[in-house]
């Protein structure tokens, strides 16, 4: 088994996911390999929360241009959290 911190790689900062923290959803950007339940039980283990409901989605990497040359950024994994209702909120995120 891998270690949590291996699975969770950074967590999504950004104006609609600041939004859903009212809801109990976090965004994660995730290893590639790993799977719903993996990622389950890294958020939980690291964060001591209980999760509800993991969303998953492979995000295509961004093509970009260097003049004549073009390529592409790498693709990722992006998990949504959802929390349950019961379950306290992640104080990472509280802050911001």
């Amino acid at each position: 088994m891998r270690i949590p911190h291996d699975i969770i790689i950074k967590p999504i900062i950004t104006e609609e996911s600041m939004d859903d923290m009212a809801y109990g959803k976090y965004a994660f950007k995730v290893d590639r390999r790993a799977n719903k339940s993996e990622i389950k039980k890294a958020v939980e283990s690291i964060f001591n929360v209980n999760v509800d409901k993991v969303n998953t989605m492979n995000m295509l990497g961004k093509e970009k241009r260097m003049g004549v040359h073009v390529g592409r950024r790498p693709s990722w994994k992006k998990a949504i959290v959802t929390l349950t209702e019961d379950s306290k909120r992640i104080e990472f995120f509280e802050g911001m």
